[in-house]
């Protein structure tokens, strides 16, 4: 299935897409009133949305509504860094020892469609194309072979960067969660449909220019040993989001320099996900107002 959550009649619901419609869960099904809730109704919120989606009944044209973030706040918005050889070696980092995981503010996080900003206090916003996946069980001290069992599904992440502030800190926190800066989706595929996560092409443009073409089966630690460790530490719970690391290509490594300009656009493209693209532009005005809406 792919999930999703989506804006129609101004209220936030969730759904599923089928083809070229999309199928209203919300007020249908239990738990269905946001994706925290959903996804932690577990199997029997995941039956529930298959039988609405046999039933054939409550469905509007996909093109009638507005896609959000599959999780729009995620509880939890973890980020790897340094998790494929190629974007080492662009970095001249060593290979680090152990997995290396920041967080981006869930306030970051956007649509499939909606417009990255540049902010007004820097100039040096960078993509970063990558596997996200998104958990569907609470858990704490999961096995390596047994972490695929609690992964809800899989999505697109683009860990947006503003370089000269991920520098301003060793946890690089800042500089990831700009406002904006955590474009995901366009939707949640089911982990039931992805075979194989560590084998899915992974490419990322900006306007018609590839920047980054690699497949996911190049991290150091895949995603069911980033589950093993990370739960070492804490509990995850449904909803929660871990971005998995970005390939070589990413535009602070290119001479010259590939920031994002306003009036750009980036699309990144994950074999059996889909696409997430979002344009880029200035940061509006009224994004400096405090109390502005």
């Amino acid at each position: 299935m792919k999930l999703v959550t989506l804006m129609h009649n101004r209220q936030a619901q969730i759904g599923a897409v089928v083809d070229d419609s999309v199928v209203i869960a919300t007020g249908h099904i239990r738990h269905a009133e946001n994706m925290l809730a959903f996804l932690a109704s577990e199997r029997a919120g995941m039956a529930a949305m298959q039988n609405l989606i046999a039933s054939g009944q409550h469905r509007l044209n996909l093109a009638d509504v507005q896609l959000l973030a599959p999780v729009p706040r995620p509880g939890k918005f973890l980020g790897i860094g340094l998790n494929y050889a190629d974007h080492i070696s662009e970095t001249g980092r060593d290979k680090p020892d152990y997995p290396t995981f920041f967080t981006k503010q869930s306030t970051c996080v956007i649509g499939n469609g909606a417009a990255i900003h540049c902010p007004s206090v820097s100039e040096k916003v960078d993509y970063e194309g990558e596997l996200g996946f998104v958990i569907g069980t609470r858990c704490r001290h999961v096995p390596t072979d047994k972490a695929h069992e609690v992964i809800a599904g899989f999505t697109i992440c683009n860990d947006v960067t503003v370089r000269d502030w991920q520098q301003h800190t060793p946890t690089w926190t800042l500089g990831k969660s700009f406002d904006t800066h955590g474009p995901m989706g366009p939707w949640l595929v089911t982990a039931d449909e992805i075979a194989d996560p560590h084998n899915l092409s992974l490419k990322t443009w900006v306007d018609d220019e590839l920047r980054q073409n690699a497949n996911t089966g190049e991290m150091l630690f895949n995603c069911y040993e980033m589950i093993a460790y990370l739960t070492q530490a804490m509990t995850l719970e449904p909803g929660d989001v871990i971005s998995t690391g970005t390939p070589a290509g990413v535009g602070v490594k290119m001479k010259p320099r590939g920031y994002l300009k306003p009036g750009q656009t980036v699309r990144i493209e994950i074999e059996g996900i889909g696409e997430l693209l979002n344009p880029v532009i200035a940061e509006p005005e009224h994004f400096c107002v405090i109390g502005a809406r």
